[in-house]
Order: structure tokens, then sequence, then C-alpha cells
């Protein structure tokens, strides 16, 4: 089936999906689902986006600790009082620190940096912790019990004697804005999680889509193998069948010799193409979608060396890294090419030309004028049977991919056909 056949160009086309999973789906296919941009927030998103394509997880998790233990240390450093005790000092830097290892044990960096913001300065290392306990945790018993103690933290007044002189409208004060400190990175913590769920389910949906697709498309192609098949078991197999009963009557009834071997060739090779015949029905009746692998156009040196017409190629540009699709379309256009050149015009020379550049693939089959062409084309009075569908069906194929076919004579006499595949696709496409 290498020459007769090949999988279909939706099955092909259908992305592969990345290793790495979150929540069951591909992590690459997350963060092309739902960017940030997608989410409303604007610019940000964007350049958020492009550095998320232009740096690895292990890069954003690194980058991630280290702007949280930098924008801790800057709260501290602001807000240090000359006066202070060493232990403040001693805390707080022992908070500041704890923030790097926020992502691995967040309840316990939480219990780690309270002590840092009751009797010292590091407010924002303790939310920090908090919201990376809340967007791991969500809302469960290490969650609510963080809150409860950066809440005290944020509420008492460190050192106790300067907490009871407060008056009661100071401590409703700080209450308030505790349910605050509190409060707000268990939101952020609870809204990055949420989005990272929304990321999960829109990439499911893409795949889901894909899937569908491709069964789609595999049902359509078993439904045409099965036409194909009653198609060429009536008609073709029965007018074979005929040619080989005729030519062993004719071999039979022959007194010449030659008659007699021309007839029995003619019976062999209508006995073979039967055979052959019965196992592309067969194979065509198939539906679990096995196919053969799709010829490439790096396999077009051996087409044009086995064509049987005096043929040359030249391939120009890296093909080994086109698109399975695309290099597929190449050959079968390259194929049906030279088999118009042999049933049209004698087996004229022939030149082939592939040029692949970063933007398109560029696929010129052009053959010089038959000699003794007579009667438009025909050489020596002789033409095979032709149905017309060979350049219509290049036709097809090339606009599933967005490419173009030419096909039409040369001034010189001979015929030339040109396809051109783009190789970037527009995102409507």
């Amino acid at each position: 089936m290498a020459d007769t056949g090949g999988r279909t160009l939706t099955g092909d086309a259908v992305e592969r999906l990345p290793s790495g999973r979150v929540n069951g789906v591909p992590t690459e296919r997350v963060r092309r689902a739902a960017p940030l941009g997608a989410l409303g927030l604007g610019a940000l998103g964007r350049v958020v986006g492009w550095l998320s394509g232009r740096f690895s997880s292990r890069h954003r998790r690194l980058a991630f600790d280290v702007a949280a233990v930098g924008v801790s240390a800057l709260d501290v450093w602001l807000r240090v009082v000359p006066e202070a005790e060493p232990y403040n000092y001693v805390l707080s830097v022992i908070s500041v620190a704890a923030v790097a290892w926020c992502r691995r044990f967040p309840f316990l960096v939480v219990l780690v940096t309270v002590p840092g913001f009751l009797a010292g300065w590091a407010q924002l290392a303790a939310m920090i912790a908090l919201g990376v306990l809340a967007r791991q945790k969500l809302l469960s018993a290490p969650t609510y019990t963080g809150a409860a103690l950066v809440w005290l933290s944020r509420f008492f007044v460190w050192p106790p004697d300067e907490f009871v002189a407060l008056g009661w409208k100071t401590h409703v004060h700080n209450a308030i804005y505790g349910c605050i400190v509190a409060g707000m990175p268990i939101a952020i913590g609870l809204l990055a999680h949420a989005r990272e769920e929304l990321s999960a389910r829109i990439a499911e949906l893409a795949a889901s889509r894909e899937r569908e697709r491709m069964l789609h498309a595999h049902a359509v192609r078993a439904d045409e193998r099965a036409r194909l098949a009653r198609e060429m078991h009536d008609v073709v197999s029965h007018q074979v069948s005929l040619i080989a009963m005729q030519a062993g009557a004719l071999r039979m009834a022959a007194a010449d010799p030659d008659a007699k071997q021309v007839a029995g060739t003619i019976r062999m090779l209508s006995t073979r193409t039967l055979d052959e015949l019965r196992q592309l029905v067969s194979v065509l009746r198939t539906t679990n979608g096995d196919d053969s692998p799709q010829p490439r156009v790096e396999d077009l040196a051996q087409l044009v060396s086995s064509a049987g017409i005096p043929a040359t190629l030249t391939v120009r540009g890296p093909v080994s890294d086109l698109p399975a699709p695309v290099s597929g379309a190449a050959y079968r256009a390259v194929q049906e090419a030279l088999t118009n050149v042999r049933k049209h015009a004698g087996g004229a020379p022939t030149a082939v030309l592939v040029v692949a550049d970063a933007d398109q693939l560029r696929v010129e089959v052009r053959n010089e004028a038959p000699v003794g062409a007579v009667d438009g084309g025909s050489v020596d009075g002789v033409t095979l049977p032709s149905g017309g569908h060979g350049l219509v069906g290049l036709r097809e194929r090339a606009a599933l991919l967005d490419g173009e076919l030419e096909a039409g004579p040369t001034d010189s006499g001979g015929f030339a056909v040109k396809v051109t595949f783009p190789l970037v696709r527009t995102l409507e496409h």
C-alpha cells in the first residue's frame, strides 16, 4: 500500500500532546489553552504568556522563589526600626529565608514566618507563604490554621504591654486589617488554583474535539473505502475477468505461435491483476485504521528511478523535516505527473524539481514534447484510457493543505505541473 494509499490528511494533522500533565491534561496544552490574556489581564497577560513560552517550568519556579525572597527582604528592610531588639532582626531574617521553601513545605513555612511577622517586620513573607498554602491545599484545615495565625500576627501588637495599652477602637481597626491581611493571600491563591482548573478544562475540551475530529475522519475514510471496494469488485474485477477469459480462448484458438504467446502473456497479466485487486479490495474493506506508512519526499528518488521513463530529480532545501501531510501530498503529485507522462507523452524526457524553503514547498514536474506526437498529444495514434480525474484529485489534495496547483502545456510543446504547499499556516486554518 506504500504506492497506493496512505493516511488521511486529517489524521496526520492532529497535534501530538507533549509530555507532562496537570490534572490529567498535558501541561503544554494547559499553557496554550488559557493564557492570561484570555482572562482579561491585557498586556500583562501577553507579557507573562510570552515569558512562559520562553522559559521552562523549572526556570519559572526558580524565578518565583527569587522574587518572593526579594520582595520579603525588601519589606523587612524598609520597616526596620533602629531601636529594635536583636531577636526582632533574627526572626525577620529567618522568615525571609524560609520563603524560599514555601512551595515545598507551605504549612511549615507559614509556621516559621508567623514569629517574624508577630515580633518582627516579615509581614509579606507570611502573606506569601499563606497564599502558596491556599493555592496548594485550598480551604483545608492547614489553610484555616495558617489564616488564623497570620490574622493574629496582624491583630496582636508586640510587645504585649503595648498591646494592652491600646484602646478598643485600635483593636477593632487591627482586627479588620488582620482579616484583609489574612484573606487577600487566600483569595489570590484560590484564584490561581481556579485558573489552573479552568485551563485544564479548556485543554481537555480541545483534546476531546481533536479526538472527535479524528474519529469522524476515520468514519468518512471507512465509508469511502467500502464504496471503492464495492466499485472495484463489481466493475474492475468483472472487466479484468472477461479479459482473462478472452485471452484464454484466443490462446486455444490461435494457430500462430507468436499469437499464442501474446495471448498467454495477456492471460497471465490479467490473472495477476485479479489477485492484486482482490488483495486491494480486502485492504479497502478493513476499517481498523491501520495504514502502511505514507511515502514522503525522501522516497522520490526511488519513484523517479523506477518510473520507466527518462526522468531526473532535483531536490533543493531541507525536506527531511517537512510535515507528513505536505510531504505525502508532494510525493503523490510527482507520482501522478509521471503517470500522466507515461500515458499521454509516450515517456518523454521529464524533469522533477522539488524546492523547500522556510515558507513553502514547491514541486514542479515538466516533460518535453513527445516524439511522434499526433492527435493532440497521443503518440503514434495510441491513446491509453484515462478518466481525467488525476489532476482534479491533485487539486483537491492541494486545496486541503491551502496549496495551489497549476497545470498546462508549455511553449516548447511539453506539459508542466506545478504544486505549491505553504509550510506556515495561519490560525484561521
